[in-house]
């Protein structure tokens, strides 16, 4: 039988996040995304209640949550406001290939380390020459005994900024394509520089840096997983961490839902509210039939995850449809409030805003597309994995 019921401790994490998201994060979204300034003492309030870091395992310190309960949080953070709720998420990105590929050491480590005190980690993949095609990354790690060396430049990366340590993949052979690449945990230290801050369309509230490994020593130890299997750990790492990003584009859509349906039920035109006008009513009812749809496909991605199964079509469809959503549904929110929807001073414009790089990180929605596209037309026996980018 399936049973889209919640239990009652999720709906209780839902209702806390959600709360959170109404006290802590709204309330200064707004100015946090017209300055673009970082919003440390709202992450800080995050990590103390276990918003952050929420799949850290109970034996790292961490609340050992589903990842049916992640996309709880994630949708009530993407509602509150999906720049600060990218800086909670990020270490979840940053710790995934610790979890999956690390030794015992480097998981007490380093998950450890984040569940101790406050503190934030970075997931290196994406480079100026290299996104969708991870393949042509030019960072390098040159194996020096005991250790490690690492050169290169990596872009657009979350948090990048303020992170105490890097997941970060490079090169270990130049020339064999994506299975030349190694994952590494690197602890930022003097070699590690922040080369830029970019200035965003959207979702200005998180910290975007360019980030510079000169000459970088990490031991042996750090290597995560097998040499030269870095590029399937990023993959496996993607398929875990793509629901809760379709979760968070849920929530945004669903906030520009709310929006626009109150502003319909005030915003008086010809006499009447315009949500008595056809035309409202339809932009309307499909924003709630495409949230709804979205919101089941992320939940089917993250409970294939808690079961153990390979969630690699239903992730992609999840991130495609609810990025994609976001965009429609943010776009049409806009339309609703008509020239208003266009000024700062009403909400839907940041959504909007931030809505368009739910189709552009962790997998562009055309990658997605291909993903979607190999896993429904070729044979499962076919190892090879799909092209994806972070």
């Amino acid at each position: 039988m399936v049973d889209f019921t919640l239990t009652d401790e999720q709906k209780a994490l839902r209702e806390m996040a959600h709360d959170f998201a109404e006290k802590e994060m709204r309330p200064v979204a707004w100015e946090y995304d017209r300055d673009g300034t970082w919003p440390e003492e709202v992450l800080r309030k995050a990590w103390e209640l276990g918003l952050m870091n929420s799949h850290i395992p109970e034996e790292y310190g961490g609340p050992g949550a589903s990842y049916m309960d992640g996309t709880l949080i994630e949708e009530e953070l993407g509602w509150g406001c999906s720049g600060i709720g990218t800086s909670i998420a990020c270490n979840g990105l940053a710790t995934a290939p610790i979890a999956l590929g690390g030794s015992e050491e480097t998981k007490r480590e380093f998950l450890g380390r984040l569940t101790e005190d406050f503190g934030l980690a970075s997931f290196c993949l994406t480079e100026p020459d290299a996104g969708s095609d991870v393949s042509g990354m030019r960072t390098t790690a040159t194996k020096q005994g005991d250790k490690y060396v690492l050169n290169g430049s990596k872009c657009f990366i979350t948090n990048g900024g303020y992170a105490d340590f890097y997941t970060v993949y490079a090169k270990t052979d130049k020339d064999a394509g994506h299975r030349g690449i190694s994952a590494f945990v690197v602890p930022r230290d003097d070699t590690v520089t922040v080369d830029k801050k970019e200035d965003k369309m959207g979702q200005r509230a998180s910290n975007t840096a360019t980030i510079t490994f000169n000459e970088t020593e990490v031991p042996a130890e750090n290597l995560l997983g097998e040499e030269n299997h870095g590029f399937k750990l990023a993959m496996m790492t993607l398929d875990r961490t793509r629901p809760g990003v379709a979760a968070m584009a849920v929530g945004i859509a669903r906030a520009a839902f709310e929006y626009a349906t109150d502003y319909s039920k005030e915003r008086v035109q010809f006499g009447v509210p315009i949500a008595m006008h056809q035309a409202i009513q339809f932009m309307i009812a499909d924003m709630a039939t495409d949230i709804e749809a979205a919101r089941l496909m992320v939940w089917k991605s993250a409970v294939e995850l808690d079961q153990g199964r390979r969630n690699t079509l239903t992730s992609s469809h999840a991130k495609r449809f609810a990025a994609d959503t976001a965009m429609k549904v943010t776009t049409d929110a806009v339309q609703v409030y008509g020239g208003y929807g266009f000024i700062k001073e009403y909400p839907v414009e940041k959504l909007m805003r931030d809505a368009k790089i739910m189709q552009l990180y962790e997998g562009t929605s055309q990658i997605q597309r291909l993903v979607i596209a190999r896993e429904t037309l070729l044979p499962r026996r076919i190892e090879e994995p799909a092209p994806a980018a972070a």
